[in-house]
Order: structure tokens, then C-alpha cells, then sequence
């Protein structure tokens, strides 16, 4: 199993508001030591902030393919993970535990990864996120449906603009 940025996801976009910003620092420094390259979208204390604009700009930067990856993180995980799926090509998902990580990867070929900073320890979250960098997509039966999920995206799309 490999350990570090050897996989093909490299570049990581990281956020989180205040109830995050622990396991964001915390991630960052394991991450960075693991050879990833990683850019910290904030916030950057824990003085109270609000999360939807920090997620949908490590949303938009997976988008952009300025990062392979996001993660991004609050109290829950749920409102940052809501946030960032509304971004257009964005998948993002709640996994508080590696199982989650590894079903959000092979199955869904998510592409932000969202946890609760109140939910998971340093430890959980160390074994989440390499998981969740560590799994590819399987493809299959599984690409066909993330394909869906495409179609009902550009459809939602498609009635705002009329």
C-alpha cells in the first residue's frame, strides 16, 4: 500500500473554518511530510468564521485543476461537504470513517473529502485521509453512475439558465 504522494493525487487544496482548524493544521503538517504539495484556502485561527465561502474555494481549485484533491473541514464535516458539492463537478464526501473513504473513492470518484473536526481524532483522520489519497476509482458499473450524476448537474444547470 503505498504511504505518500506516490499515487497520482499530489496537489491537495485544504479549508476549514474555526471548529476545523485543529485537524486542518494537524493534516497539513502530515500531509507536507508525506511529499504532498498542499495549499491552506483557511482559515488560519480559531476565531469564529463561517464556512461556505472557504469550501467553495478549495471546491473551485479541484475544479480549476489547480489541486487533484480537497479537503475540506468543519465541526461535522456535513455543512462543509454540502458547501463544496455545490460547486459544478465537485463530489464531495462526508467520511468520518475509512470505510466511507474508501467507498467515496472507488465508488464515487469523489474528489473533496469533507470530516468533522468534532468527530474524528488526529489518529482516524491520518488513516482517513491516506485512504481516501490512496484509493483509485474503480471505474465500471461505477463510472456509468458518476456519469449520471454529470447528466443531472448539467440539467440542473441547464434550468437555471432558462
Amino acid at each position: 500500500m503505498a504511504t505518500g504522494a506516490s499515487t497520482s493525487l499530489k496537489r491537495i487544496a485544504i479549508g476549514s473554518d474555526h471548529a476545523g482548524f485543529d485537524l486542518k493544521s494537524h493534516l497539513v503538517t502530515l500531509l507536507e511530510s508525506l511529499g504532498y504539495r498542499v495549499e491552506d484556502y483557511g482559515t488560519h485561527s480559531t476565531e469564529a468564521t463561517d464556512y461556505p465561502h472557504i469550501c467553495a474555494s478549495v471546491a473551485r481549485a479541484v475544479r480549476d485543476a489547480k489541486a487533484d484533491v480537497g479537503i475540506v473541514l468543519g465541526g461535522s464535516g456535513q455543512g462543509e461537504q454540502i458547501a463544496a458539492n455545490k460547486v459544478r463537478g465537485v463530489r464531495a464526501a462526508l467520511c468520518n470513517d475509512v470505510w466511507l473513504a474508501e467507498m467515496a473513492r472507488s465508488h464515487n470518484d469523489a474528489n473533496v473529502l469533507s470530516m468533522g473536526g468534532r468527530v474524528v481524532s488526529f489518529e482516524l483522520s491520518e488513516h482517513i485521509v491516506k485512504k481516501f489519497l490512496e484509493t483509485p476509482f474503480e471505474g465500471g458499473r461505477h463510472a456509468r453512475r458518476v456519469g449520471q450524476l454529470g447528466e443531472i448537474e448539467a440539467e440542473e444547470s441547464a434550468r437555471k439558465e432558462s
